[in-house]
């Protein structure tokens, strides 16, 4: 399905929408202008994706499942960033990720992230029956 070793990679050029700074409600939150952890996460998702698209039949998706992840570095507005993920395994019925992130002064974050393989359809319907009665 999935060959061991299989790398995913993902970039972006920071800007406005991509930094911390939109997670403040009020003044008093204090998220600073460098780039969200939110958004490097989504990042390395999006890489694991792009690796696992060979290991999708008709109708299929994968989705995270879990993320480990440190955010060790801040990455300013206008800056490149790469995350990678590559394919060392699987746990059960879900696919195990070492994921990075790194800018031009080198790596920013890096962990684990587990996927699952769901039919999109199944998907969808399940989440609105979830929240029918919301």
């Amino acid at each position: 399905m999935l060959e061991s070793g299989a790398v995913g990679r993902a970039t972006i050029t920071v800007c406005g929408g991509d930094l911390a700074t939109v997670l403040n409600q009020t003044p008093e939150d204090g998220f600073p202008a460098v780039l969200a952890t939110a958004r490097m996460l989504g990042l390395m998702e999006l890489a694991a994706s792009r690796a696992m698209r060979g290991a999708l039949g008709a109708g299929e998706l994968s989705v995270g499942v879990s993320l480990d992840v440190g955010h060790g570095a801040a990455t300013p507005i206008g800056v490149q960033v790469t995350a990678q993920a590559k394919f060392i395994g699987r746990d059960g019925k879900l696919f195990l990720f070492e994921v990075s992130a790194s800018d031009a002064g080198g790596e920013i974050g890096r962990g684990t992230h587990r996927r699952a393989i769901v039919a999109a359809e199944r998907l969808l319907q399940g989440a609105r029956r979830r929240n029918a009665s919301a």
